[in-house]
């Protein structure tokens, strides 16, 4: 628990020296960030002059720059931190996030966010639903992993079918149904290797009786389900009635060798140079 402590103090620590560091050059980069067109390709580049190879070095950190300020100021905005979830967790979901609407990958219609994180155990809250457009944390709730990932936490990921298991990475979310657990809601895996068998697999959303603050007392940990993110069954209903339909769902382990094309931090500031780039 002492342990548990300081890394969380180092981490705020750390933090609030970055976000510090970005405010003081805001206003200069936020200027350039508008006026400067992403830089191409790194073999493009370097096949013009030294003095062009040059400038992209410039270029690419200042958007990277202002992207990790863009992200901090959504993450300061949503109130993040008071709810438990990670600025490292929030930046891989949000640059997931951008890498797939700027795909086509996402409804157009709705800007939420689901972030599942598996380095907390089943214990403590540890999915969010976050409405991006009006920047609010719209849920905050129990969430169940699979009965052969782990006891209290998740530790052990597969992608294969009666593995029991939780599989890590981004997801699409499908329609509605009716199932065997009732209200239900199709996942599309994205990441492949990680996460593409979820529908074969009949990975889905739903809620179960063993999610509940009352499972936990009795058991010093949730039940488990088969794989599921399953959900506490006084709020299953509304969260899957609001993620619907082309919404993003991001599952992490940090230490569990994750990795992903949508993690792409050069897609992530593309999308998000267009989505603030002024019409002319």
């Amino acid at each position: 628990m002492e342990k548990h402590h300081v890394s969380v103090v180092l981490r705020q620590r750390r933090y609030r020296r970055t976000k510090r560091a970005v405010r003081r050059v805001l206003p200069f980069l936020a200027a350039l960030f508008l006026a400067t067109p992403v830089a191409g390709p790194v073999s493009r580049s370097l096949a013009g002059t030294a003095a062009g190879t040059h400038q992209v070095a410039r270029v690419a950190p200042t958007k990277a720059l202002l992207f990790n300020l863009k992200l901090h100021e959504t993450y300061d905005a949503l109130g993040a931190q008071a709810q438990g979830l990670k600025f490292e967790v929030f930046e891989k979901a949000m640059t997931g996030y951008l890498n797939l609407k700027q795909g086509g990958r996402l409804a157009g219609d709705k800007q939420l966010l689901t972030v599942v994180d598996f380095d907390l155990p089943s214990t403590e809250k540890r999915l969010w639903v976050v409405n991006l457009a009006s920047q609010q944390i719209i849920f905050h709730t129990l969430v169940a992993h699979g009965h052969n990932s782990g006891e209290n936490e998740a530790t052990n990921f597969s992608n294969t079918d009666a593995s029991n298991m939780s599989s890590l990475g981004f997801y699409v979310t499908g329609s509605e149904y009716q199932g065997k657990h009732g209200h239900s809601l199709r996942l599309q895996g994205l990441d492949e290797g990680y996460n593409t068998n979820a529908a074969t697999r009949s990975v889905v959303m739903h809620g179960a009786e063993y999610v509940s603050e009352e499972f936990i007392r009795e058991n010093g940990r949730l039940g488990r389900s088969l794989g599921c993110p399953a959900l506490p069954m006084d709020q299953y209903a509304q969260i899957i009635d609001a993620v619907n339909g082309g919404t993003c769902l991001f599952i992490n382990r940090s230490d569990a060798g994750y990795s992903s094309k949508f993690l792409d931090q050069n897609v992530a500031v593309q999308a998000l140079t267009e989505a603030v780039r002024p019409v002319s």
